[in-house]
């Protein structure tokens, strides 16, 4: 890896100027060209790899400024306002207990990782319980769960890569198997005791609800963006007040672990007032998210990916699990197939896919499909981080 004094580019400014470019080069490379490859791997994975290469062939420093201010404050501020469009219950009120089934999931992520681990940890590097807590945020909520878990986990970016990549291939695999699911609705619903008018409840409730079609206009922005550092300056004046936890004398929630909850939890008050209807805060959020995590990947090296085959064999253990605790959940619950697919990848894919799952299953469910992913931005981060230490102990012992 290179430093700023030895790499092409070396000022902060060219550093910001190159991460942007390749977030936003690789999106716009998407749109204009349509290229079938991106149906299959998302721009996600290009924005983390390609600083990584541009790092290790020293175009990119491994350290800038760039990145700790990114890191400091582009963090808290996209934590805050992913958070702040949650709306629990309109989702409760349109999903039902299919609610209750994403919850099982989530569950079957934060229980299946460990097991997951446990089975293919002695092929990895001991500091890989931080890739699988990072990889439990993505799961659980999306990227910027993802990036906030390894902040808070400490996890280094070549296991964060790992993480990244795991995302990538097992959605590849994923995706289909909730998608083509819903040949199965009749048989599945039949065997789940599902009752007769579940989904015309769940389509009545649907229509109900209004979506705020109001465009964003530029006070929005300033009310975003106040909101976020009010967040942010909270939540870095408190954590050091709040005592780290400490297990078998090794400190498992340290002061910047305490950070990041504390402005998880402030979003998630944030969206229980009428702020919540503020329009513009997800994109914003999104957009910090890929510059932080192409500054995740300026930072690593290429040489951890060589543990990606243990790595991605316990992924695909990880996600069985998670598949099972939801059609478990859907049997106890007598919840129908398309509700457990949406629960799915709600968790798996976040609001980038749960919209897609649900068009193809339901089209009525779409905007509560994309209540239920913001959902798993609200536990997220906890999941995650509790994830983390589990797979910690493992390691440990």
């Amino acid at each position: 890896m290179n430093d700023a004094t030895t790499s092409l580019v070396q000022s902060p400014e060219g550093v910001l100027l190159a991460l942007l470019a390749v977030a936003g080069g690789w999106f716009f490379i998407e749109q204009r060209t349509r290229w079938k490859l991106f149906q299959f791997v998302p721009p996600l994975i290009f924005i983390y790899l390609t600083p990584v290469l541009l790092n290790n062939a020293g175009v990119m420093p491994a350290s800038s400024p760039v990145y700790d201010a990114l890191r400091q404050f582009g963090l808290p501020f996209f934590i805050t306002l992913m958070l702040l469009n949650i709306d629990v219950g309109a989702t409760v009120r349109v999903m039902g207990k299919g609610v209750l089934v994403m919850l099982l999931g989530t569950a079957g992520i934060v229980v299946g990782g460990p097991l997951a681990y446990l089975i293919v940890h002695r092929w990895l590097s001991p500091d890989a319980w931080g890739g699988f807590g990072a990889l439990a945020g993505s799961w659980i909520g999306g990227t910027g769960n993802m990036a906030a878990a390894a902040v808070a986990l400490g996890t280094s970016e070549e296991q964060f890569g790992l993480a990244v990549l795991a995302d990538n291939v097992v959605y590849i695999v994923w995706l289909p198997i909730l998608l083509g699911s819903k040949a199965f609705a009749e048989r599945f619903n039949r065997w789940a005791r599902v009752p007769a008018d579940r989904l015309a409840r769940m389509e009545a409730a649907a229509a109900q609800e209004e979506a705020d079609e109001r465009p964003v206009a530029m006070t929005d922005y300033l009310y975003l963006g106040l909101l976020a550092a009010l967040a942010t300056w909270l939540s870095g004046y408190l954590a050091p007040f709040v005592p780290p936890v400490e297990l078998r004398g090794e400190t498992v929630i340290s002061t910047g672990t305490w950070r990041i909850l504390l402005v998880t939890t402030f979003g998630i008050l944030l969206s229980l007032t009428p702020l919540r209807r503020l329009p513009g805060g997800h994109n914003l959020a999104m957009a910090l998210i890929y510059v932080f995590v192409a500054s995740m990947g300026a930072r690593a090296s290429l040489a951890g990916l060589a543990q990606a085959p243990a790595f991605l064999l316990g992924a695909f253990i990880w996600i069985f699990i998670h598949g099972a605790f939801c059609v478990g959940g859907a049997w106890l619950l007598k919840v129908d197939l398309h509700s457990t697919a949406i629960a799915s990848a709600a968790n798996v894919g976040g609001a980038a896919s749960a919209p897609v799952v649900a068009a193809a299953h339901r089209e009525s469910l779409v905007p509560a499909s994309v209540l239920m992913a913001l959902l798993g931005y609200a536990i997220g981060n906890y999941g995650a981080i509790l994830t983390g230490n589990l797979c910690r102990l493992i390691a440990g012992g």
